[in-house]
């Protein structure tokens, strides 16, 4: 074997070994959990917007007289986070201007529908118990759903 491939080689192989090792281990993206606790209705103030877990879960828990709500932190125009502005006492999207107001009906812009509702209930502690992978849709009705928010007083 001459001196070319033997450079060859001496290159190919480590290269070829690293390919194959790198795919012994895949990316793996560690999402969060879709179903958390998130603390005691009593704990939120009624007529605010909590953005406890808008980082970490994606979702704004908002509070009335009568019930306590989870709201999807995700534009229902092109999927942006909007910002909640307290002073304004709405949610704005960055991206292209649309608003929804604190109960997550859509206002003004381009989103073609309300921000979407996540399951609440209480979990057997009497904490709020929030599940991301039930959603609820103003448009569909199912805002009225009995677990699209949770009635307290």
């Amino acid at each position: 074997m001459g001196l070319g491939w033997g450079a060859f080689l001496l290159g190919a192989v480590p290269a070829a070994a690293t390919m194959f090792l790198r795919y012994l281990f895949p990316n793996v993206l560690f999402e969060p959990p879709q179903s958390f606790k998130a603390g005691y209705p009593d704990e939120y103030t009624i007529g605010a917007i909590n953005e406890t877990f808008k980082e970490k879960y994606g979702v704004w828990i908002g509070r009335t007289n009568d019930y306590v709500y989870a709201l999807s932190t995700v534009c229902t125009h092109l999927g942006c986070t909007p910002n909640w502005l307290a002073g304004e006492s709405k949610f704005k999207c960055p991206c292209h201007g649309s608003g929804f107001r604190k109960n997550g009906v859509h206002f003004e812009g381009p989103a073609p529908r309300p921000l979407e509702r996540y399951w609440i209930g209480l979990a057997s502690d009497g904490q709020i118990l929030i599940d991301k992978n039930i959603k609820f849709q103003k448009e569909k009705g199912q805002w009225e759903n009995a677990n699209a928010y949770l009635p307290w007083a």
